[in-house]
């Protein structure tokens, strides 16, 4: 891929990717793909769990799934049928540090798209009626996290690794946050957080990125939020001095769930790609790494085991999770750890890096092949500020890390003493 200038341009990069900042703040991406007649739109801005309240908790997620179900203009019902009119789709994710959005259209419709993202995030008016029947959904969601056995492990883990840390919060909250969240809580915290600062769009499909851009600038342009709030900063992490265990105890379930892990990268962090392959050494590459292999393969304790690496704007965490019967569970843990340390003690081999290293490499063109994918890594350069060329230089970033940058990286994340260990079950 690399020695080839053609396939070189199939990535996105500095020449190719169209970028313009509005007056009001607004950062608009755009990138051509003239073998596709549909356009994909996606992206982000600043409500985010992390300004809630301790009281309101699940407020950005209730938020965020209330935003398409009238506005000032137009029904729950009538936005949804102008979607389905021209086989279009538009929707809202929730996250700690903003809220996401994608839909998809045909080119020849992206104003239509436009005009009704514009519509749901300007001018929700959150009806009452529509609030209810959401909060009984996502009540029942709850009730339904309670009995998951996986779910409650990883919450249970988060809990553990960050005391009194906003990444300790469930992003959907608990049945007592919902039920006391109001209709009058929910257009504040809009009105206060949702505005054109920090809003990002990427636009990826058969149209000519200065059109697209232009599409954007007339129907969002003109926004202006004055008293548009900034998220509270991300307090200091203060990691656990000894490792602690959990267990949740949840009756009549045939599988205990488990999580043992510490905190990790930053995806900023000058390691994270070397923490990124001895991630995909530890438990995801082939039957997921050497912790499949020992964990399921050869001793049989587990249903499922891999481990997993989440970076972003703070510290995320580097996880291994299994799916066990409960009678295993002490055996489960114990040869985790074993695991892990022998990972930080003696990291990986020339063999190990080198697959590792062809199967990034490799997969890469593949994650790209999709407008989706593309509009995906627009917005991660932006929101990260990776540069334009980043995925140009992928390649040769990627072979540089050394065997010893990933033991580096696994010894300062991973501290066998200080582990999070955290389990579900009967």
């Amino acid at each position: 891929m690399a020695k080839n200038g053609k396939a070189m341009h199939s990535l996105p990069g500095a020449e190719d990717i169209y970028r313009r900042v509005l007056s009001n703040g607004i950062v608009i991406l755009a990138r051509p793909n003239f073998n596709s007649a549909a356009v994909t739109l996606s992206g982000y801005f600043t409500l985010g769990a992390l300004a809630e309240p301790d009281d309101k908790l699940g407020l950005t997620d209730f938020v965020a799934s209330a935003l398409m179900r009238g506005t000032e203009k137009h029904s729950f019902d009538e936005i949804y049928n102008q979607l389905e009119s021209v086989g279009a789709s538009l929707g809202y994710d929730s996250g700690t540090h903003t809220t996401s959005f994608g839909g998809r259209s045909l080119a020849e419709d992206l104003p239509l798209l436009l005009r009704l993202l514009s519509d749901t995030l300007r001018t929700p008016i959150f009806p009452q009626a529509e609030v209810e029947r959401l909060r009984a959904q996502l009540l029942t969601g709850l009730s339904m996290r309670a009995q998951d056995t996986a779910d409650m492990a990883d919450m249970t883990f988060d809990q553990i690794m960050y005391p009194g840390h906003p990444y300790s919060r469930p992003g959907d909250g608990w049945p007592e946050t919902i039920q006391s969240i109001t209709r009058d809580d929910m257009a504040a915290f809009h009105k206060a957080y949702c505005g054109p600062r920090g809003l990002v769009i990427a636009i990826v499909g058969g149209i000519e990125p200065k059109k697209a851009a232009d599409a954007v600038e007339r129907v969002l342009g003109g926004w202006k939020v004055e008293a548009q709030q900034s998220l509270p900063p991300l307090p200091t992490f203060t990691p656990n001095r000894q490792s602690v265990k959990r267990q949740i105890k949840i009756a009549g379930k045939s599988q205990a769930d488990l999580v043992v892990g510490a905190v990790g990268v930053q995806r900023i962090s000058p390691d994270y790609l070397a923490a990124s392959l001895g991630n995909s050494i530890l438990g995801q590459f082939g039957m997921m790494g050497r912790i499949g292999n020992e964990v399921r393969e050869k001793s049989g304790l587990a249903y499922y085991a891999y481990s997993s690496l989440s970076a972003g704007v703070g510290p995320g965490a580097w996880t291994v999770s299994a799916g066990v019967n409960p009678s295993n569970v002490g055996k489960a843990v114990a040869l985790v750890e074993k695991e892990l340390t022998r990972f930080v003690r003696r990291g990986v081999s020339l063999d190990e890096l080198s697959d590792s290293q062809a199967n990034f490499i490799g997969r890469l063109p593949l994650s790209l092949e999709s407008n989706g994918g593309v509009a995906n890594a627009m917005l991660s350069i932006e929101r990260y500020g990776l540069g334009l060329d980043y995925y140009r230089e992928y390649e040769a970033m990627v072979r540089r890390v050394t065997m010893e940058d990933v033991l580096a990286a696994a010894r300062k994340y991973i501290d066998p003493r200080r582990l999070g260990i955290a389990i579900a079950g009967p």
